[in-house]
């Protein structure tokens, strides 16, 4: 609160770690979180022979590495993290319960890294192109929900995720992040429809 007024923070990105966690999702074949779309311009998986009960090790390894990746805080580890070589400082894994996924993803690190960073410099260059709107399209989401409920919006934060999936839309990734398409995001009026549902879950 400043001066008894509510406060809310967004914080928009195109994240490195997270683009990394989602192109080995589709790279090693992991379905979850079923909801979320696929990446656009990533190879379909090579055909793996593992058993099931492997491939449900590596899922369940997989959630939870892309829940610390997305939001950290929340979902902090029981035991000390480690880099992954290859994947600079975009994975880290904890030292023991991810040997199956640690396993998996080292031949996928040079192309992994290489998406991810193609993809945040083309947020980052699209971003600079339009200052300030990035900002004037959430203020106006929230003076829009304060004009229905009348009355100030509660105080919140919201992580923004920017990332090219293959479906228009807007997804919970955590409890405090949401997933938009990118072409959604350049979308002024889309956007502002899409993004005041989730608003209004928060303020």
């Amino acid at each position: 609160m400043t001066g008894g007024q509510p406060e809310w923070v967004i914080r928009e990105d195109a994240a490195q770690p997270v683009l990394v966690a989602l192109y080995l999702r589709q790279a090693l074949g992991i379905r979850s979180p079923e909801e979320l779309p696929a990446l656009r311009r990533v190879p379909s998986p090579l055909i793996d022979e593992r058993t099931d009960a492997a491939q449900q090790r590596l899922e369940r390894e997989w959630r939870s590495y892309w829940a610390l990746t997305v939001e950290p805080q929340a979902h902090p580890s029981p035991v000390p993290l480690e880099l992954v070589d290859g994947f600079d400082t975009l994975v880290a894994l904890p030292v023991e319960g991810a040997e199956t996924l640690r396993g998996a993803i080292g031949r996928h690190a040079d192309d992994a890294v290489d998406f991810a960073r193609l993809a945040h410099d083309r947020y980052a260059r699209e971003s600079a192109a339009r200052p300030g709107v990035s900002y004037r399209a959430y203020a106006s989401a929230i003076a829009a929900h304060e004009r229905v409920v009348g009355r100030r919006a509660h105080s919140f934060e919201l992580n923004v995720q920017v990332l090219p999936l293959a479906q228009r839309g807007v997804w919970w990734i955590g409890s405090l992040t949401v997933a938009v398409t990118d072409g959604l995001r350049s979308d002024v009026v889309a956007f502002d429809t899409a993004i005041h549902p989730i608003i209004a879950e928060l303020a």
